[in-house]
């Protein structure tokens, strides 16, 4: 392919993304929400069983039996008991921001945020804003403000960007705060030089999303800018009060920022003295050895927790256990990659297993899981091409959904040959104006009580990008709690209630061809998505 070509095709990525709205091409199709379709309504809208005294002990055991399907994961991640009632799932985009600004204004401690890139327009301003009133609201505290995010979208933009956004408020409080870009090392050399904006994030990112305050944790898959905090549609899990956990992604964050480069007060980027290798410039091998085996150690610390996973009742009223998993491909760590395909061939056959993503481009690992080596009923939920963020965009760049498109024909092809359609389902969400950036899992057992009891939750896609190119981390949540699964029940219910369910039909509307360029563009990039 000439250099030319490659230039051509990188348009795709340089243009700016557009807001999805309607369009008369799309033809209406009849809205087969969450409750028509995965479980009976009436189980959907049945209350939470009335029980004698002593009653919901024995549901709570009972549904422990069947989550012990979890209990290895106790040797192959850090758990962190908790209390549920301690766990808020938030609804939206206006929630999210909301608890960021609260959550700042509050914070008496740390604040820690790790995201992709902070956005340059008001309501970004307004969060600056908000972490600058709180230093100066406690100007001898021990209060310290730690900024994760990747170099090259973080860098994005001549006049304005992360950089300068937070330029400012590193200038008046040097001492409390510090500003980290992540590099890949796989973007060097000549390809380094020749990659435009916008292009050379393809390579590799800093794709986590936690955000740390005190000893609460929000962990989502939502960045810092306008389109997460109006009208794209993310998932977002608080956990309130949770020491132990919260100083664990600290130092995860605090970790990655050891071997990341370090904004000064003159708007340079210098890299950590104490690390010895560079991102771009030493070898890369070395780099990757020197970050992977800090990541593994901070592992290694944390202790094991196999002979008290999912042990209930227990002296701290424990009925949730979280565990962290992380991915980071291009440092050689594949722990969320190779847990989440054992949690998908694991779950058994009478339960409901939801997974959602934002970008479908399932590698070919987790459709084989999926596809050969998968029990329950799945449902598996997209974004519609009106709810993908390039919709509509001029050039090539409004040929992305198309591309996404492909993809997931291709899958519900494979899903026909082999005659499982009755078992897999595909969905697109579609809402007026808005985006869809939701991702994770739910998985709920027994018709009687549709509310899950399982979730994953973060930052990763299920996606090549996902497992190979970008650092992303998640929570894996088992939980008993019934308000928490009546949380996680009213999230799924909500975002398929958006959704229309995917058939032969669908891909024959003419709106829906693939461009043969695209055709092209998707063989040959698709491992960049």
């Amino acid at each position: 392919m000439s250099l030319i070509f490659q230039k051509v095709i990188c348009r795709i990525f340089s243009t700016t993304t557009c807001v999805a709205g309607q369009d008369r091409r799309y033809r209406a199709v009849g809205r087969k929400g969450w409750q028509r379709n995965l479980v009976p309504r009436s189980a959907l809208h049945l209350p939470r069983p009335e029980m004698e005294d002593g009653g919901d002990d024995l549901q709570k055991t009972e549904l422990l039996r069947t989550l012990e399907n979890f209990k290895w994961l106790g040797n192959k991640a850090p758990c962190f008991p908790v209390n549920g009632n301690k766990i808020h799932v938030l609804s939206g985009p206006d929630s999210f921001y909301k608890t960021l600004i609260e959550k700042t204004s509050q914070a008496k401690q740390r604040i820690t945020l790790a995201s992709l890139y902070l956005g340059t327009g008001d309501h970004e301003h307004e969060l600056v804003k908000t972490i600058e009133s709180t230093l100066k609201r406690n100007p001898d505290s021990n209060l310290k403000i730690r900024v994760l995010l990747d170099a090259t979208r973080g860098s994005r933009g001549a006049q304005q960007n992360s950089c300068t956004m937070l330029l400012p408020l590193l200038q008046s409080h040097s001492q409390q705060c510090s500003v980290h870009f992540y590099h890949t090392p796989a973007l060097r050399g000549i390809l380094k030089k020749i990659l435009p904006e916008r292009w050379n994030e393809v390579v590799g990112l800093q794709h986590m999303k936690v955000y740390i305050f005190d000893d609460s944790l929000l962990i989502s898959g939502a960045n810092l800018s306008h389109d997460y905090f109006t009208n794209r549609q993310d998932r977002y899990l608080v956990v309130e009060d949770s020491k132990e956990l919260v100083d664990f992604f600290d130092k995860l964050v605090e970790t990655v920022c050891q071997f990341s480069f370090q904004l000064n007060e003159n708007n340079h980027l210098n890299l950590n003295s104490d690390f010895p290798h560079h991102p771009c410039d030493s070898n890369q091998h070395e780099f990757t050895q020197e970050a992977k085996r800090r990541i593994e150690n901070l592992f290694e610390k944390q202790p094991k927790a196999s002979s008290s996973v999912l042990q209930w009742p227990n002296p701290y009223s424990y009925d949730t256990w979280i565990f962290p998993f992380v991915q980071m491909g291009q440092l050689n760590i594949y722990m969320d990659n190779i847990l989440t395909r054992e949690i998908l061939e694991k779950v058994p056959k009478n339960a409901e297993l939801c997974l959602a993503t934002g970008y479908f481009n399932l590698t070919q690992e987790y459709m084989e899981s999926l596809l050969e080596h998968s029990s329950p009923n799945i449902h598996i939920l997209m974004a519609h091409p009106l709810a993908n963020g390039f919709f509509g965009a001029k050039g090539f760049a409004g040929g992305i959904p198309s591309g996404y498109t492909l993809l997931a024909y291709q899958f519900y092809r494979r899903v026909i040959d082999k005659a499982l359609e009755t078992r897999i389902r595909l969905w697109e969400y579609r809402r007026q104006n808005w985006t869809f950036h939701a991702k994770g899992l739910w998985i709920s057992f027994g018709r009687e009580d549709p509310r899950p009891s399982f979730t994953l939750v973060g930052s990763p896609n299920f996606g090549y990008r996902s497992v190979y190119r970008d650092l992303e981390a998640q929570l894996a949540v088992v939980t008993i709690n019934s308000s928490l699964r009546d949380q996680l029940h009213q999230e799924r219910k909500n975002l398929f209630q958006q959704a229309e369910l995917v058939s032969a039909t669908t891909f024959d509307q003419p709106e829906r061809k693939i461009p043969l360029w695209v055709r092209v563009v998707i063989k040959v990039f698709r491992r960049f998505f």
